[in-house]
C-alpha cells in the first residue's frame, strides 16, 4: 500500500509550477496504473484537483501580465495588454492603419527620421 501523501495547509507555501505540474503528472500515471486502492485512488484525485486548479490560476496570472509591442499613433513603439479573448488573432489586426493611396504622379510623402519601428511581435 502506498503512503499517504500530504497537502501543503495554509500556512505552508505552494509547490512552484514546475514541481505542481510534475506531481499532477506523477498522480495521473499512477491513476491510469490501476494498482491504487479505492481510497488512496480517491485521495491522489483530490490531490490532483488541487494541483489542477493552483495550476490554472497561475496561469490566469501569467495571461494577465503578458503584453505585446505595438506601435502607437506617433509612430512610437508601446506595449499594451494583450487579449487572448479576441476572435481574431492579434496578427492579423494592423498595428497602424495603411496610409492612403498616393496619386501615381505625386512625390513620395517625406519621411520623418527617427529610429524605425519593429514589426509587432506575435507574443
Amino acid at each position: 500500500m502506498a503512503a499517504k501523501r500530504t497537502t501543503p495547509t495554509d500556512t505552508e507555501q505552494a509547490p512552484g509550477f514546475e514541481q505542481a505540474l510534475e506531481r499532477l503528472e506523477a498522480i495521473v500515471e499512477e491513476l491510469e496504473g490501476g494498482t491504487l486502492s479505492l481510497e488512496d485512488s480517491i485521495a491522489r484525485y483530490e490531490e490532483g484537483m488541487k494541483l489542477s486548479r493552483h495550476l490554472g490560476r497561475t496561469l490566469d496570472a501569467a495571461e494577465k501580465r503578458i503584453e505585446r509591442l505595438v506601435v502607437d499613433d506617433s509612430g512610437a513603439p508601446a506595449t499594451e495588454p494583450m487579449s487572448l479573448d479576441d476572435d481574431a488573432p492579434a496578427l492579423a489586426r494592423p498595428a497602424t492603419p495603411a496610409p492612403a493611396a498616393a496619386a501615381p504622379d505625386s512625390p513620395p510623402a517625406p519621411r520623418t527620421p527617427g529610429p524605425p519601428v519593429p514589426p509587432e511581435l506575435p507574443f
